[in-house]
């Protein structure tokens, strides 16, 4: 299983990003490149998206702070309004992509660029289990290769034919989607356990920052919360269309809290999600209306 990166970063006063917010950030220019490496796709209609689906960034939200019970040099500060919220991913089911004309993509256009070379290693071991059964591109993947460099120098998951190598596309018979997904619920792991860190963290976001205290102490400040656009950086504001706040994405029958379980524990630790469940679910079961509900959530 992947390590969930918990160690803490210098105590330099600034904020440090890990997982799946290093590369995005660092990587939100590719949002409107993404075109220029791999083989481009063929060409599709174009659907705009709804204007009215997205609920826009800035809108008020209700946060918990908590120290973590494994650690007591550091807090979770955590969005209640999103993980309380009835977001769930629609890839194939009412997914727009975030490149116009791609839908089947879903958020898969761009690649996975690797959090680190332990990242790497971990997903070339599941790499090789993979066979043409669950990968539509095994055969370009495995003769000349399932990794490549950006103009940047740093290593992502190769693109082909304008999309992630381990995508399968609609029709494929052995499941559209991420092979490495598939091959995970094949042998009946978690999917976190195969994919790359960026793409089971999303749409989590994890953020670290060293707080300083009036006593001279400093606490470090773990944020989860929602990979909303801005967590692509710049780029995030040219995706043709992205899900978290899209109405269209919510109105699961689980919150997140519920159905990213795994994820958040791995992000977190057992001990600070089980913090993490308590207030959520008190949450949920205050007299409603919830203060700062999800502007995309289904009104109750």
């Amino acid at each position: 299983m992947p390590k969930t990166k918990n160690a803490k970063p210098e105590k330099s006063g600034k904020p440090e990003k890990t997982g799946n917010s290093v590369k995005a950030s660092q990587k939100s220019s590719k949002a409107s490149k993404a075109g220029k490496s791999g083989k481009a796709g063929k060409t599709a209609t174009v659907v705009a998206p709804d204007p009215s689906d997205e609920k826009g960034l800035d809108f008020p939200r209700a946060w918990v702070e908590f120290a973590d019970p494994a650690d007591d040099e550091q807090i979770f500060r955590c969005d209640l309004t999103w993980l309380t919220s009835r977001w769930h991913c629609v890839f194939g089911s009412g997914c727009q992509g975030i490149r116009a004309g791609r839908a089947d993509d879903g958020c898969c256009t761009l690649g996975a660029h690797f959090s680190d070379e332990e990242d790497e290693q971990r997903v070339a071991g599941y790499v090789a289990k993979l066979t043409p059964d669950i990968w539509q591109h095994h055969p370009v993947g495995t003769d000349s290769g399932w990794t490549q460099e950006d103009e940047d120098g740093e290593r992502q998951t190769r693109r082909w034919e304008g999309s992630c190598i381990f995508q399968n596309r609609p029709g494929f018979a052995g499941g559209a989607g991420c092979s490495l997904h598939i091959l995970a619920l094949r042998e009946g792991r978690e999917p976190l356990e195969t994919k790359p860190d960026v793409c089971w963290q999303l749409p989590v976001r994890r953020t670290y920052d060293w707080i300083e205290r009036p006593d001279d102490t400093k606490v470090l400040q773990v944020s989860i919360g929602e990979y909303d656009r801005r967590g692509w950086g710049p780029g995030g504001h040219d995706l043709h269309w992205w899900c978290t706040s899209a109405t269209s994405a919510h109105g699961a029958g689980k919150p997140v809290y519920v159905s990213y379980a795994p994820e958040l524990t791995e992000l977190m630790g057992p001990a600070a999600y089980e913090v993490l469940v308590g207030m959520c679910e008190q949450r949920l079961a205050s007299q409603l209306p919830l203060v700062a509900p999800h502007p995309a959530d289904p009104v109750v």
